[in-house]
């Protein structure tokens, strides 16, 4: 069986950064946008790089 993986959308990228920008943490984050712990890991890695996290650049970086 193959998995299948997708993109976050737009409005995923802007809750994790609302959810960061409150404070919570990435299970916190994970849990209350129903994205697993190890993408939201991922997606805040992938854009460490420049000043925190943005999601208009972690989405052109995707």
């Amino acid at each position: 069986m193959t998995k299948t993986y997708t993109q976050l959308p737009h409005e995923q990228r802007y809750q994790i950064y609302a959810h960061l920008i409150a404070g919570h943490n990435q299970s916190e984050i994970a849990h209350n946008t129903r994205v697993h712990k190890s993408t939201i890991s991922r997606e805040l890695r992938r854009d460490r790089e420049l000043k925190g996290y943005r999601p208009k650049q972690a989405h052109e970086l995707a």
